[in-house]
């Protein structure tokens, strides 16, 4: 029988510290609007310079996938650093 995959606890007490810890003050929309922020001004940026860290790392170690790895990081990276630039283009289209 296959077990299935655990998140470290550790790293599920720290994320649910992060993203929850206003839940129980706010109203439904105001803690919406606390995880969209924290998730665009923190988790999305740090994601996307890790992601050109280890581009960088898979470069100079001479990897056959360092060319892909860094063109992906550079993509992630304009997504995470423009995230909030394109929650409020598409808040302004659809008000």
């Amino acid at each position: 029988m296959l077990k299935p995959k655990s998140m470290h606890p550790l790293l599920v007490i720290a994320l649910g510290t992060l993203l929850y810890s206003s839940a129980g003050y706010a109203s439904v929309e105001g803690t919406l609007i606390a995880i969209q922020s924290k998730v665009v001004n923190v988790i999305l940026p740090l994601a996307a310079v890790l992601g050109l860290v280890y581009a960088a790392f898979s470069f100079v170690s001479g990897s056959p996938n360092a060319r892909s790895h860094l063109i992906l990081a550079i993509v992630g990276a304009s997504l995470g650093f423009g995230a909030q630039s394109l929650v409020a283009f598409i808040r302004g289209l659809v008000n």
